[in-house]
């Protein structure tokens, strides 16, 4: 069963699907000259019966979720791998050398012979002669042939692993996932890693489900099931959890305040950019997400950490360990955003006493064998 050459394009799985409706190959089209963004499809019996098309599916998402499984595949056994593969190419190197030096050696033995048998033969036979000297001659070009195979054998190195290599490698098997999506890992290039394990990938839809069978060479099956592409999803939207953050975060502050929580969690755009006040409005009117309205957090009741920090006639670090300690509940939706207080829970009395205690205490000295004077 043919799985077709690893052609141009980004689509990882082209070859390598078949529709589980109507059995046939599924293709990949590009829309646009300069478009990556592959869709798979099936239209073998709209082409060749001029019936209807079967199945069609953006890429996106089926090729991250394959890229996903072989890298859940390939990690344990990445660094393992190399390092056999270094050590094969050594012997491949040690066992060419080997070989071409009996064959350097047999090419010898028959030159010389051919020079003996040349100068044994009657000088007057000169057909003979001709015929003896033109053999000779044969053998002494296929000697230095085999000669200068052998010194340039020898002038290429043999593949060894130096300690700063071998730890450079090691940290490459460690982080197999960034190695994947690094720039210097081409398309062609995942497309032979995953057709070196995955011989075909049945496909079917079920609402708005894709349901991939994945058939591994050596006869081992894996089930999986993807979502497909909403309308005007593509591989430059907005990741869908950032999405939701900016949804909530629009109920507590502005759009410049929400771009700078965003970055400080180290989120960009679908494009990888960092957000700015512009991109976070535009993202909010794409995704129809209301803009923060001024008082709309006090009149739901909460309050930042400087606000509980006034409240509480303690300093923000105060709250801060408040919250820490569990001694005051609060909410944090990311790293960077701010902690979100109910205004009742200020005055809780077990809060109250906690923060009255933590105003009044005194600083540790840090030294655990310092002991306090008693007054």
């Amino acid at each position: 069963m043919s799985r077709g050459s690893v052609r141009r394009g980004e689509g990882l799985l082209a070859g390598l699907l078949r529709c589980g409706h109507c059995g046939r190959k599924l293709h990949v089209a590009y829309s646009g000259t300069h478009s990556t963004v592959g869709r798979y499809h099936s239209r073998g019996s709209q082409i060749n019966h001029g019936g209807d098309p079967c199945i069609s599916f953006g890429g996106l998402r089926a090729d991250r979720a394959i890229s996903a499984e072989v890298i859940a595949r390939l990690q344990p056994l990445g660094v393992q791998a190399a390092l056999a593969a270094m050590k094969a190419r050594g012997r491949e190197h040690a066992d060419k050398l080997r070989q071409l030096d009996l064959t350097l050696e047999q090419a010898r033995y028959e030159a010389t012979r051919a020079r003996r048998r040349y100068e044994a033969v009657d000088p007057d036979n000169r057909l003979v002669a001709g015929e003896l000297e033109r053999r000779w001659n044969e053998r002494l070009v296929a000697v230095r042939e085999l000669e200068g195979e052998r010194e340039t054998l020898l002038a290429t190195p043999e593949m060894t692993l130096s300690d700063i290599d071998r730890n450079r490698l090691l940290a490459l098997g460690a982080d197999l996932e960034g190695a994947w999506v690094s720039p210097g890992a081409t398309a062609a290039t995942r497309k032979r890693i995953i057709r070196s394990l995955i011989h075909e990938i049945v496909v079917r839809i079920r609402d708005e489900v894709l349901d991939l069978i994945v058939h591994w060479h050596g006869g081992d099956h894996t089930a999986l099931q993807v979502r497909k592409n909403r309308a005007g999803e593509h591989r430059w939207s907005t990741a869908a959890d950032v999405v939701d953050l900016v949804r909530v975060l629009a109920r507590q502050m502005p759009d410049s305040t929400i771009a700078a929580v965003l970055n400080r969690a180290s989120r960009s755009t679908g494009r990888g950019n960092s957000w700015t006040r512009v991109r976070v409005r535009s993202l909010r009117n794409q995704h129809a997400i209301a803009a923060y309205r001024e008082g709309e957090r006090a009149e739901r009741g909460e309050v930042t950490s400087d606000e509980a920090a006034t409240a509480l006639k303690v300093s923000p670090s105060t709250v801060r360990r408040l919250i820490k300690e569990r001694s005051l509940p609060a909410q944090q939706l990311c790293k960077g955003a701010p902690w979100m207080i109910k205004a009742v829970d200020l005055e809780h009395p077990d809060v109250k006493r906690a923060a009255h205690a933590r105003r009044f205490r005194r600083p540790s000295s840090g030294d655990p064998g310092q002991k306090e004077l008693q007054l």
